[in-house]
């Protein structure tokens, strides 16, 4: 490309004052085909613009979490958590992105106990003592996605749950500490899985993270178990989810034959799971949705 070019990024500036030294530092780059290292392609690299409207999306989806904090208790049906989630972000110029998103018939995904992820919210769900529950949003504002979810305890809660609660939001904490720029996609799951398995727990791989930012899912697929310096490059400017999901047992799952979405722990026991968008950046991280 032309140094007076416009950027390939989109941004509008001349390429000489947008990624020019960022291709070059990339192609001085050597990667390791052996290890599964690979440059992250250009599609997935967001400019200033996108990563504000990234950010935007992040404000309401964060405020939708808030609103699911407040109401969320002993007693009430994941339904009416649902039905307000909804009403928030659309009330603030929104999408709920997860409503008809392959079929799926709710707004937003709450999972109780063993439901690791995908749990339909019902007005036959209602939460109880001892629960641990999450919540997960994604929102659209006007084109860009920003994904998030939370663990909630419901009252007075067992020891080995809120220690698993605990566990799964610092290998998430681990992860993303390990999203460090021009460094690889490996090191988030190895410190993910590292966390989890040093605690007794298992950390589902059948799913994982992904990309987010003009669409809901993107390359590259995050696993939250992996080797240092394995996978795909992290560069500035990407954007993309870290959220493992730890469960007390068996790190199997299973989907349910008859909604087709609900995934839960083959063995029943609990999961849990918290999730963040972030961005890479110059210098490390910035979360974008909470």
């Amino acid at each position: 490309m032309n140094r007076n070019e416009p950027c390939w990024c989109g941004s509008g500036k001349k390429y000489k004052h947008c990624h020019l030294a960022f291709d070059e530092r990339l192609d001085g780059m050597t990667f390791d085909v052996f290890k599964g290292q690979v440059r992250p392609p250009r599609k997935i690299i967001n400019n200033e613009a996108d990563i504000e409207g990234i950010r935007a999306a992040g404000v309401i989806n964060d405020g939708a979490l808030d609103l699911m904090a407040e109401m969320v208790r002993p007693g009430i049906d994941t339904e009416t958590l649902d039905r307000a989630a909804g009403d928030y972000i659309t009330s603030h110029g929104g999408v709920a992105a997860c409503l008809h998103y392959e079929g799926y018939p709710k707004n937003v995904c709450i999972s109780v106990n063993d439901v690791v992820c995908h749990g339909i919210p019902s007005s036959d769900t209602i939460l109880k003592e001892g629960d641990i529950v999450n919540i997960d949003i994604t929102t659209i504002l006007h084109g860009y996605f920003a994904d998030a979810s939370r663990m909630f305890m419901m009252g007075e809660v067992s020891p080995e749950a809120q220690r698993l609660v605990r566990v799964a939001r610092e290998c998430m904490e681990l992860g993303i500490a390990a999203a460090r720029p021009w460094h690889y996609l490996g090191d988030i799951g190895a410190a993910c899985g590292g966390h989890a398995h040093e605690n007794g727990y298992s950390v589902v791989t059948r799913l994982g993270g992904h990309g987010v930012g003009k669409e809901f899912h993107l390359e590259p697929f995050v696993p939250h178990v992996g080797e240092v310096n394995t996978g795909m490059l992290l560069v500035p400017g990407m954007t993309l989810t870290v959220e493992p999901m730890i469960n007390e047992g068996t790190h199997k799952v299973t989907i349910d034959a008859v909604d087709g979405w609900t995934v839960r722990t083959k063995d029943h026991k609990l999961s849990a799971q918290w999730e963040k968008t972030i961005l890479i950046t110059e210098t490390g991280t910035e979360v974008l949705s909470s």
